[in-house]
């Protein structure tokens, strides 16, 4: 199974565009197993994005471009930007606040809600400082439920990153679990799937039980997804939960 999800299907407004990958093809469930949301966000000039709670949401912070400064009820306070990556594993109750830092370039990236693998874990939150900025004709593996990443998310989720330069080709990584769901999102740039598929900056191609190939039309920037949806996974959370409840 291949099936596009273009941009039509984020909703909202303004600085933040929002994804519910599960909206267009499944009318049961806003997300696809854990995967529950996708914020695209793309901020210019000094902005904040006030203190907020999140309830049983795994939140993956994922900045291409530009600075902000994070702050939260655990006391933590961080820098973050293309180089440090954040996970907010926010359990039973967590509170922070973003502050966009002008230093003349928009601050743009993904907020990434992942459904944890049961509810009301305790509160925690990590950093990621990254060797190189981009990874080069390589996925990079960011995050998993193992040992194997610093950043472990409690359900059966992974996620990776990649840049293929123009004229490129690639395929999925191998994963060592079987029966898992893919999704392929587009951060910057155009890619051809199969020779027949097109995919462009904020588009997204769910893959279930097939092989592909990549091809990047331009330089390319690819953060992909992958979920056991058969896994045990909590749905309700505050903003990775379903909302056709």
């Amino acid at each position: 199974m291949l099936q596009k999800i273009d941009e039509t299907a984020m909703l909202g407004r303004g600085p933040i565009r929002v994804l519910y990958p599960g909206l267009k093809i499944n009318p049961n469930d806003t997300g696809i197993g854990s995967i529950g949301r996708i914020d695209h966000a793309l901020f210019i000039g000094n902005q904040i994005v006030p203190m907020h709670q999140h309830v049983n949401d795994e939140i993956l912070s994922y900045f291409r471009s530009g600075k902000t400064e994070h702050r939260d009820s655990e006391g933590i306070v961080e820098f973050i930007g293309k180089n440090k990556l954040m996970l907010m594993k926010a359990g039973h109750s967590f509170f922070h606040e973003e502050k966009m830092i002008d230093e003349g370039e928009p601050m743009e990236g993904l907020q990434i809600f992942i459904r944890p693998g049961v509810k009301d874990l305790n509160p925690e939150v990590l950093f990621l400082d990254l060797d190189e900025t981009y990874s080069i004709n390589k996925w990079r593996l960011l995050a998993s439920p193992t040992s194997e990443t610093k950043f472990k998310f409690s359900s059966q989720t992974w996620i990776y990153d990649i840049k293929v330069l123009n004229n490129n080709s690639i395929q999925l990584p191998e994963i060592d679990t079987r029966n898992l769901t893919f999704l392929l999102y587009v951060f910057n740039g155009n890619a051809t799937i199969n020779n027949n598929i097109v995919l462009n900056k904020k588009e997204c191609l769910l893959i279930k039980n097939e092989d592909i190939w990549i091809a990047a039309d331009s330089e390319i920037e690819l953060v992909l997804f992958a979920t056991n949806e058969d896994a045990n996974f909590f749905a309700d959370g505050m903003f990775s939960g379903n909302k056709m409840n």
